[in-house]
């Protein structure tokens, strides 16, 4: 239970118990990233049924503030930092690495993130306006499956925040959030793709970036998310 708390801390900015963890019980709440997930999807599904007694783009709206709100756009920061990169990559891979590095944001990322933030925006609304709140819920908990394979897979692009969760996942928790994944798809049958997206986030990183960072993960969950939404309402509309 320790776990769970220490990944609340870290991936949302809902209140907590104050706890003093080690460095390795830091690494080892990656565990518990999916848990998270659930309830961040909860939240998010809970905002966009209640602004959706006004009409579904206020739910949708309300969704997402409600989802940038609970993360501290965490995600959305690696996603800019991503996509600031892969902007520089043309020049050199030390290039690609200082941009990586750099806290400023350049406007590769402001594009992405305002893409990003438009591509949620609709996809809620399509999701709200069918009545899919299951759906929306369920997106955040398999997205967050992803870092849990990506730090066994990948290696690590450099040290750094997302380095420290390296050989902290053991098989048996892949295979248990799999088998609740599965589970969950006999709820929202678009979480089938899942394994599929969270693979090839994988295996475009390993490809354009070189490894895996805590960017990465950021990214990633993101990525998911979207694609996740997007299979969500092409399941509905051809259901």
């Amino acid at each position: 239970m320790k776990g769970l708390i220490v990944a609340i801390q870290f991936l949302t900015r809902l209140p907590t118990p104050r706890l003093a963890v080690s460095g390795a019980e830091f690494a080892a709440s990656m565990r518990w990233f999916p848990a998270v997930g659930c309830i961040v999807g909860a939240i998010v599904a809970a905002g966009g049924w209640a602004g959706a007694q006004i009409d579904g783009w206020t739910g949708a709206l309300a969704a997402l503030l409600l989802w940038a709100a609970v993360t501290g756009a965490l995600h959305l920061d690696g996603l800019g930092d991503i996509a600031d990169a892969r902007g520089a990559a043309h020049k050199d891979r030390d290039r690609m690495l200082a941009a990586l590095a750099d806290p400023h944001v350049g406007s590769f990322a402001v594009v992405a993130i305002a893409l990003q933030l438009v591509a949620k925006f609709v996809l809620l609304h399509g999701l709200i306006e069918a009545h899919a709140f299951v759906a929306i819920a369920l997106t955040a908990f398999a997205a967050r499956i992803g870092p849990l394979l990506w730090s066994r897979w990948l290696p690590d692009l450099h040290l750094g925040l997302g380095s420290k969760f390296r050989g902290i996942v053991r098989p048996i928790d892949l295979l248990a959030w799999a088998v609740l994944l599965g589970l969950a798809a006999l709820a929202s049958r678009s979480l089938l793709v899942a394994p599929f997206v969270l693979i090839l986030w994988g295996w475009w990183l390993h490809r354009a970036i070189g490894g895996i960072s805590g960017d990465g993960h950021g990214a990633g969950i993101e990525v998911t998310e979207s694609l996740l939404l997007l299979a969500a309402l092409v399941w509905v509309h051809a259901g």
